[in-house]
Parts: structure tokens; C-alpha cells; sequence
């Protein structure tokens, strides 16, 4: 499954931040240096997911804030389920 994702650098901690709309923002401590954020926020949301890393890529938006993650491993409702559900 595909998933929208609004990424918030240098955060104090990796955390969710909630939806906005179909966007799940989150929080990572890694700085957008080097691809960093990004690999951070693989671990992080397979970690969310109880998924190994490497079922979770970003394969859009590797500069920008806004990225689509591709998940492999879950069902898009099982993925919701964990993540809190869209508001």
C-alpha cells in the first residue's frame, strides 16, 4: 500500500503527529541531511508497523516534506488500525 506521509525534521523524538486529511504527519529527529529523515523514517514507521525495515521505502518525495511510502506487509485497513485512523 501506498502511504502519504508529512515529515517534521529535527524533532526532539520520533513521533506520530496525527492525520491531516489522508497526510499522517510525523515527527523525526533526524535532520534532512543526506537522505537521513528519510532513512529514520523508514525504520521508524516499520518500526510503528512491526514490520521489518525493509518493507517500508519512500519511493516519492525524497526532497520534499510531503513523501509517499510504499508498505509492504499490511493491509491499507490494517495499517490505519495502527497508525490511529484518518481524521
Amino acid at each position: 500500500m501506498r502511504l502519504l506521509v508529512k515529515v517534521i525534521p529535527r524533532a526532539s523524538k520520533n513521533e506520530l503527529a496525527g492525520w491531516s486529511g489522508d497526510i499522517l504527519r510525523v515527527r523525526i529527529a533526524a535532520p534532512p541531511v543526506d537522505g537521513e529523515a528519510n532513512a529514520a523514517l523508514e525504520r521508524f514507521i516499520a518500526q510503528v508497523l512491526d514490520l521489518p525495515t525493509t518493507s517500508v521505502q519512500v519511493v516519492a518525495g525524497h526532497r520534499s516534506r510531503v513523501k509517499t511510502l510504499l508498505v509492504k506487509g499490511r493491509t491499507p485497513e490494517e495499517v490505519e488500525v495502527i497508525l490511529g485512523g484518518k481524521r
